[in-house]
């Protein structure tokens, strides 16, 4: 498994690159840092109605036996600052469309072209604790008729405060190179901070996959929310 981007030492390294000029003439500046998780755009389909199961669990509905449709992919990672500092409290939401490639939207799922997998959770959201560890049970992302990057939409919040908002990429997909929003980030260590590994689950006998992501939040123009941190 590839941790490229989920080994803090790794991260200062690109960090590092970033700010080599930097370096050369201030012994020690950022070296210390971890490279932020770059910002990427909401999109068109955040869910415009909350569902009442709104857990971490994106391929049970309450209590539902029937999974959803998909590659069962446990998604997970912490939350840090740029000193690599858990960050507690934050609400981290997630959504995606369906292996169907519907999103929970009006828009999109009352399309009558489309068949939405009534099974599928489609937002879930997870609070972090001291450790700054989140865990979520979804699909690997598919692709989207406009967007042939299969990706899985981020939301950071801290109360009524949002602080990030970006996209999980598939390390590797051949989707990348033609996605839109994916080149919008012409840097290419950012490119590589928003991609992460699929990686099947050894002994699974259901195929399950794992997906570790780490997202280092920047202090600015958030400052005050890492005041305690």
């Amino acid at each position: 498994m590839n941790h490229f981007t989920n080994d803090p030492s790794r991260r200062r390294f690109l960090r590092n690159m970033t700010f080599g000029a930097a370096l050369f003439t201030t012994r020690g500046l950022f070296a210390e840092q971890l490279a932020r998780t770059p910002s990427l755009t909401e999109g068109p389909f955040y869910p415009d109605k909350i569902p009442l199961d709104a857990d971490n669990d994106l391929i049970l509905i309450n209590d539902s036996i029937t999974p959803a449709v998909g590659e069962i992919t446990h998604l997970t990672g912490r939350l840090l600052s740029p000193n690599g500092s858990p960050l507690k409290d934050v609400t981290m939401e997630i959504w995606q469309c369906d292996a169907n490639a519907v999103y929970l939207h009006s828009k999109d799922s009352s399309s009558k072209k489309k068949q939405q997998d009534q099974n599928f959770q489609g937002f879930g959201r997870f609070t972090t604790g001291s450790s700054g560890e989140y865990r979520f049970r979804t699909i690997k992302p598919v692709p989207y008729p406009g967007r042939p990057a299969p990706h899985i939409h981020v939301k950071l919040k801290r109360g009524d405060q949002e602080l990030l908002t970006t996209q999980i990429f598939v390390r590797g997909d051949e989707g990348n190179k033609r996605d839109g929003v994916f080149y919008q980030t012409r840097d290419l260590i950012d490119r590589e901070l928003l991609q992460t590994d699929f990686t099947p689950i050894k002994d699974s006998r259901t195929g399950e996959l794992s997906a570790v992501f780490d997202i280092v939040i920047g202090r600015t123009p958030d400052e005050n929310a890492f005041r305690n941190e």
